[in-house]
């Protein structure tokens, strides 16, 4: 996995567009960012009108077939054709939801993680590409309508992001052949900002809640944030809540512009019957049971996570390797038992239950227009005589959001049997689902298994304690919080979702209690399960703060001492060793202290410090020199080739000597001077080896290869003032996917051609001392979104360098170990 670089590279042409920049010109650049913005949150929401009317239309098809032969086969006898014609649509929705996923395997699960990932710096290959849009927006449509028990929500989160990163830059890897000249928004600082705010569309579009979709976005691992990125992430929620709304409300209702169906999934309103005095929403005294309810939610979801680890490691391990064909026969096989589980437990559990005056008579209870005719169409009546339906039924036999409508607003009773067997089967199922390689959410499945873990206490404090006062809703609804809450952790985004999703304030307290409660509940046992997840795959995910005792370190016990750096003035075919040789991603620009060096050891600790860092790397950095002059033998070019065969330094240090003695007396210096009056020879003393290097700046591989592909050199006879400058748009422009080096035909390069870095370089990077804690270099490179963090000691020479991989949970703890043992 890379990292992500929200630095701003200070450079020359940087500087050259900041000159050029005036009120104007930031006011245009501020307008398109709006305009972008509106367009990621109207896209998001066409992508989510477009999964949810075919969910809508595939579903409905499948049902009325379905239960029609249901019905016919009552009578005949003939039950197992109605189940092959319902395996028949689940299998052959849920087989093309795996093809797509053969297609694009980053499709795959709800995309959550890999969006937290990206927002916390982490560039997972693939993620936001159109061909992964494409296969998550088809694939999740076929995985809700083959009856899986997946949702919609968590992947419309995913698509959002993935039209946030796609639409500002007009291209595509997919559609090469599709160019726009749109130079704006070209650096992983822009796109990290618009992939914010799609994700935040996501949710928005999803569950109706622009507020909740901000806050989520800023909740799950943005690890830079400001007060402007708030208002327009907002503003494209907003758009993305209101485009869904329009288009739902005229399609279904033919109503164009009364925004009555703000999300994919509604909770309706929650409102006691005028006729039941003793009711009311909560009181104070059901407190005390949320917040039993939050614990015993907090357990189900880590119960829910470690089942679902222990399965995702066996897929790992017994899956993955095996040909593509056994991802699509295990999702085949889960669709088979969904399927038969299913239909078994609706004919054969369910009890048929009395139907309640408000669903005879159709009284609206409910003001939302749409969700009481919802309830009551969705009543099925398997096997039950007249003015009676089947619980099971009602609840296996419907799309999972009309499952819950059933569950918060049904006046009539489900048994605590039945719903027992549905939790237990809901769960059960769901968590073997999630993980299989078919686009999945898991926010609607989660809610639907708590919300009928809430009618449960709800129906047993009713029956058994005598609470009558008890609204079944209100209880279904906690219970849908509080094992959500212990599943993915989240707190104020979540809070915030569910109170939006219920139209009602007053949800507020007992939603914020249980979700703190199931979560402190949860995390006692184990991590969220998108986590998890990301855990698992090992993306070096940074939380928001270390641990308090790894102040016990510092950036020299943790910093790179092996450092790849390049001169001010090098030489192409110095360049393109360093380029082959390594897979770093940036490099120290640096001199050499030669005169000065006597004068800078005087009674200078600091530096002796310093040069202890660097004991380590001493006996590598001759074999590392060797490594690259042989890699030099593949340049194309039979100068080169000779001058290699010629010069190959094989100098070693000396065994006799105390290396760390001659070392703090400045014997040696780092590496071996590539000038461009110089060549690596195997003459060089070990004081020119090792030399203490000045810093300068940084400059990135994608720089580099930039400049060596534009030709950007002069030669020996000329001046550096001679060589071709070019603009920041032009630095720019292969951005993201810039060339590879081993891609580049370098035939046409003189190899003994200088190139000069200085003016491309980044000169003012973020640096730390030696000496500085953990904890505020975590806080440095977590906030400032940083991919490199150079040492720099207190007379301006780099010691190390501290990358992501560096400051990974495990990794500390690997270094506090090594100095508990050092102690």
């Amino acid at each position: 996995f890379q990292s992500l670089d929200y630095d701003r590279c200070i450079n020359d042409p940087y500087l050259e567009v900041l000159e050029s920049m005036d009120n104007k010109k930031a006011q245009r650049y501020e307008a398109v960012k709006w305009v972008m913005v509106f367009a990621i949150g109207v896209c998001t929401g066409l992508v989510g009108l477009f999964v949810d009317f075919f969910v809508r239309l595939f579903t409905q098809l499948k049902f009325r077939v379905v239960q029609s032969s249901v019905e016919e086969c009552t009578e005949k006898g003939c039950l197992a054709l109605s189940l092959l014609e319902l395996l028949g649509f689940n299998l052959t929705f849920v087989f093309l939801a795996s093809l797509l996923v053969l297609i694009q395997p980053v499709a795959a699960g709800s995309g959550i993680p890999e969006i937290k990932c990206y927002l916390n710096g982490v560039k997972v290959p693939g993620v936001v590409r159109l061909r992964t849009v494409v296969c998550k927006a088809l694939g999740v449509l076929f995985s809700v309508a083959g009856g899986l028990f997946v949702g919609k929500e968590g992947p419309m989160i995913h698509s959002g992001a993935v039209v946030g990163a796609g639409l500002p830059q007009f291209q595509s890897i997919s559609l090469r052949k599709i160019q726009f000249n749109f130079p704006y928004f070209r650096s992983d600082r822009d796109k990290r900002d618009f992939v914010s705010a799609g994700a935040a569309a996501g949710v928005a579009a999803a569950f109706g809640a622009p507020i909740g979709g901000t806050l989520f976005s800023l909740e799950e691992g943005s690890s830079f944030w400001n007060q402007g990125l708030t208002w327009k992430v907002l503003f494209c929620s907003m758009a993305a809540t209101f485009t869904l709304n329009f288009f739902r409300s005229g399609i279904q209702f033919g109503s164009w512009g009364s925004f009555q169906l703000p999300g994919l999934l509604n909770f309706g309103e929650f409102k006691c019957s005028e006729s039941d005095k003793k009711c009311h929403l909560w009181t104070a005294v059901d407190l005390g049971f949320f917040i039993l309810m939050g614990i015993v939610g907090g357990l189900l979801g880590a119960t829910f996570n470690c089942m679902n680890k222990r399965l995702a490691k066996y897929r790992m391990r017994n899956v993955h390797p095996k040909p593509k064909l056994v991802r699509v026969l295990e999702s085949l096989l889960v669709s088979l038992t969904t399927t038969v589980v299913v239909f078994v437990a609706s004919m054969v559990l369910g009890e048929c239950r009395q139907m309640s005056s408000t669903s005879q008579s159709g009284n609206d209870t409910l003001s939302l227009q749409g969700v009481s005719e919802d309830v009551n169409s969705s009543i099925k009546t398997f096997f039950c005589p007249n003015e009676t339906y089947n619980d099971m039924a009602t609840l296996f036999f419907n799309p999972q959001e009309s499952a819950i409508l059933q569950l918060f607003h049904q006046d009539g009773t489900f048994s605590p049997v039945t719903l027992s067997l549905f939790f237990l089967l809901y769960f059960l199922l769901s968590c073997w689902t999630y993980g299989i390689s078919v686009p999945s959410g898991l926010f609607v499945p989660s809610l639907l298994c708590g919300a009928a873990f809430g009618r449960l206490v709800a129906n047993l404090l009713k029956s058994y304690i005598g609470l009558d006062h008890i609204y079944s809703g209100t209880f279904a609804l906690i219970g849908a919080a509080a094992f959500l809450g212990g599943v993915v952790r989240m707190t104020i985004s979540l809070t915030v979702i569910l109170i939006e999703s219920t139209n009602e304030i007053t949800y507020g307290l007992p939603i914020m209690i249980t979700l703190m409660v199931a979560k402190w509940t949860g995390d006692f046992f184990n991590k969220g399960i998108y986590d998890i997840h990301v855990n698992l795959r090992g993306v070096p995910l940074l939380e928001w703060e270390t641990e308090v005792e790894m102040d016990k370190l510092r950036a020299s016990d943790i910093m790179e001492p092996n450092l790849t750096y390049v001169y001010p003035h090098t030489r192409i075919q110095s360049l393109v060793s360093i380029l082959r040789t390594t897979v770093h991603h940036a490099f120290p620009v640096v001199t050499e202290n030669r005169g000065n060096e006597r004068e800078f050891m005087k009674g200078n600790q600091l530096i002796s410090n310093n040069i202890k860092f660097k004991k380590s790397s001493i006996l590598t950095r001759a074999g590392e020199q060797r490594k690259r002059s042989q890699s030099m033998k593949s340049y194309p070019s039979s100068e080169l080739r000779n001058m290699c065969d010629e010069h190959i330094a094989t100098e070693e240090p000396p065994e006799k000597e105390d290396l760390l003695q001659q070392m703090l007396e400045r014997r040696y210096t780092p590496y071996p001077n590539l000038y461009p009056d110089q060549s690596p020879s195997e003459e060089w003393t070990m004081e020119e080896r090792f030399r203490p290097l000045t810093f300068h700046g940084l400059i990135l591989r994608s720089q580099l290869v930039t400049l060596l592909v534009r030709g950007v050199c002069y030669s020996e006879s000329q001046s550096s003032a001679s060589q071709p400058r070019l603009s920041h748009a032009e630095m720019s422009e292969d951005y993201p996917r810039y060339p590879d080096i081993h891609d580049l035909d370098l035939t046409l390069l003189n190899p003994r051609m200088i190139v000069d870095v200085t003016p491309y370089m980044n000169p003012s990077p973020f640096a730390v001392s030696p000496n500085t804690h953990v904890s505020q270099v975590f806080n440095l490179f977590r906030t400032m979104g940083l991919r490199h963090l150079p040492v720099v000691n207190a007379v301006g020479e780099i010691v190390g360098i501290i990358t992501r991989h560096n400051l990974t949970h495990e990794f500390l703890q690997a270094r506090l170990r090594q100095h508990y043992q050092t102690i």
